[in-house]
């Protein structure tokens, strides 16, 4: 069945515990970016619809912030349960809206939902929240009202990151999803209804940021702010929140850089850094773009990147290919604009370029890109690309490759690859970055995922999210000695 059939009907709101039509919503279309034809509609809300859903919210936190552990765990292991049934519908809705080719879509994309509310159901099992300090009683309870505003580019990810601990917590929630990828958030609504959440605690709102996000992060009755995206519109989040003093968790771009060291396995490093850029189209926060390489295997490290990048293949929603479109025509017009500036400045254009590929003429489609002799002082070393390009830049010293790797005004993620494990660590340690991976070591749901600088405060995943959404309170005297 194509993907674009029996699409999720994103034209309604869900606040409350009941599907309802906007109250001063606008239809929009949801655009295919392998076609660039319009997919579907979606309701794009505003204030009142906003106004609704947060009253809703904060009407049910009283009782719900109050419901036992246990009844929690049952929600959370019961809406897991749903998320792996419905995985291929998922994971269609997100291809269909975004771009992802199927494997990617069903292999990553829709399970990266049940992946993050099993291990907050793992985390939930065992976290205390209470602890004592001679006579003071120490409690974590929740925040309260959260805002939870999401990207298109790891749609159910990043829903799922924010949810999961927000119902583990106790907490009430608006979710405003990316209104350019909303179809897999729809189905979650379903879901939710179906297993009973109670009204109010979870609701869902369609908009873009200026109708939906702007009222509901200024929103008085609205205690926590969680979003991921662009750190523009993250610096605005932060100025809307900031009257009412909420608490803002904020997950947002990165340049991070991949350090291969002279010791590594130079085919190995360069291969597996090169290919992990291309991961999902290149569009990844955490993307190792910057891929540093010794002075004296320069060459050779070019000569790989290339060969990476020329056998990537390039395809639809329906193929089998490494990577789909770009997930929208003004991300698509950056990643050109930003390539073409790369062969302006003077960098060495290895693979791929500002044409689409071969057998493409229509949709969002970029080739698998590698720029060579990129210099630190570049747009492509310091502005973030989020499509499928890698930059080789030359160092000479480990020193030099550590200024360099920190020479940005981000810190979302790293790597470093090395022989030696010590050297490696050595130099993980001095990266000003919220993630380090090291010799290609994958992500860990456990592990809390944010990043320093202007990628963002605050971190998700596992117990470092949950905690996030509770408040600690001290109880003087309320326990003996």
């Amino acid at each position: 069945m194509p993907v674009y059939d029996n699409l999720p009907d994103a034209t309604r709101f869900y606040i409350n515990g009941e599907w309802v039509n906007p109250i001063d919503g606008r239809l929009g279309d949801i655009i295919n970016p392998a076609t660039e034809k319009p997919l579907c509609k979606i309701a794009l809300g505003g204030e009142s619809d906003v106004n609704r859903a947060v009253i809703a919210a904060h009407e049910a936190f009283p009782s719900f912030s109050t419901t036992p552990l246990s009844d929690r765990l049952d929600m959370l292991k019961a809406i897991t349960a749903k998320l792996i049934e419905r995985n291929n519908e998922i994971a269609d809705a997100i291809a269909s809206a975004m771009g992802a080719p199927m494997p990617l879509a069903r292999q990553a994309q829709a399970p990266s939902g049940p992946q993050h509310f099993m291990e907050m159901i793992n985390v939930l099992q065992n976290f205390e929240f209470s602890s004592t300090h001679g006579t003071t009683k120490i409690r974590r309870e929740p925040i309260g009202v959260c805002a939870l505003i999401t990207p298109w580019n790891w749609p159910m990810n990043q829903i799922a990151t924010k949810i999961a601990p927000a119902i583990a917590a106790g907490c009430t929630m608006v979710l405003k999803p990316s209104e350019l990828a909303p179809l897999d958030a729809v189905i979650l609504a379903e879901i939710m209804h179906e297993v009973g959440v109670p009204a109010g605690v979870f609701n869902l709102v369609h908009g873009d940021g200026q109708g939906v996000g702007a009222p509901l992060t200024a929103h008085k009755l609205v205690d926590m702010v969680s979003f991921t995206g662009s750190t523009r519109a993250g610096i605005a989040i932060s100025a809307a929140a900031a009257p009412t003093i909420k608490r803002v968790a904020l997950e947002l771009g990165g340049k991070s850089a991949a350090i291969i060291l002279p010791d590594a396995d130079i085919e190995a490093a360069v291969t597996a850094s090169v290919a992990g850029v291309m991961d999902n189209t290149g569009q990844s926060c955490n993307a190792r773009a910057r891929v540093l390489i010794h002075e004296s295997q320069y060459e050779q490290a070019a000569a790989i990147a290339k060969a990476v990048a020329l056998g990537v293949t390039v395809g639809d929603q329906e193929s089998e290919a490494h990577i789909g479109p770009i997930a929208n025509k003004n991300q698509y017009a950056r990643v050109i604009d930003l390539i073409k500036i790369g062969e302006s400045e003077g960098a060495d254009l290895l693979a791929g370029g500002a044409d689409r590929p071969e057998g493409f003429d229509k949709g969002y489609f970029v080739p698998a890109t590698v720029f060579g002799n990129v210099t630190p002082d570049m747009t492509l070393a310091r502005e973030e690309i989020f499509g499928p390009v890698a930059t080789l830049i030359k160092y000479k010293t480990i020193e030099e490759a550590i200024e360099i790797a920190n020479d940005t005004d981000y810190g979302l993620s790293g790597a470093v690859w090395s022989s030696d494990l010590k050297s490696a660590r050595n130099v993980a340690s001095r990266l000003r970055t919220g993630m380090v991976h090291i010799n290609g070591a994958g992500l860990d749901s456990g592990a809390p995922f944010g990043g320093y600088k202007m990628s963002g405060n605050g971190r998700e995943w596992g117990k470092y999210g949950l905690e996030e959404y509770l408040e600690v309170k001290s109880v003087y005297g309320a326990e003996t000695d």
